[in-house]
């Protein structure tokens, strides 16, 4: 699967709360979580999005709180992919379980910048920054996450499986 995107910036360490703010956690409409999304970090990000975009961040990233709210605003506002330094690990777990592709390369979130146009294929983990040129390897998820990515989470990977039997 691949993808490109523009890419949106961000730094270390973004919290679970200002992906999607604790005040917004009252309902589970991924569209009304997605209209607030990292609205306390960049108010401008839900005006700008577009669907296939890319968020770029440095380490720890969905630090905070294990609420899946964060992810699924993520996804929901259109972002395709994330590429970090380094996620929180029920953040990671979180964003595999609702199908929001993740990976992790420092180097690519580092180099990326705000408005670069980002391309990912994940069955490489190449990542090509397509207006540097620069090219970076991540680690490319092994099959069984493919696999609930593709079928748009965990639980619809295990419906289809189930059906299948």
């Amino acid at each position: 699967m691949n993808i490109k995107g523009t890419a949106h910036k961000y730094g270390d360490n973004v919290d679970t709360d200002v992906i999607i703010p604790a005040r917004y956690l009252n309902t589970d409409n991924h569209a009304e979580l997605a209209a607030h999304c990292m609205e306390d970090i960049d108010k401008a990000f839900v005006k700008k999005v577009q669907k296939g975009d890319i968020i770029a961040a440095g380490e720890n990233f969905g630090c905070g709180s294990s609420r899946e709210h964060a992810p699924i605003a993520i996804k929901a506002s259109g972002i395709s992919c994330v590429i970090a330094g380094s996620f929180a690990r029920i953040f990671y777990r979180n964003a595999i379980n609702i199908g929001l592709p993740i990976l992790e390369c420092p180097e690519a979130a580092k180099a990326i910048s705000a408005g670069d146009s980002v391309s990912v294929n994940f069955d490489t983990g190449e990542i090509i920054n397509e207006t540097s040129g620069e090219k970076f390897k991540a680690e490319p998820f092994p099959e069984f996450i493919k696999e609930i990515i593709n079928a748009g989470g965990l639980i619809n990977n295990v419906q289809l499986k189930m059906n299948n039997y």
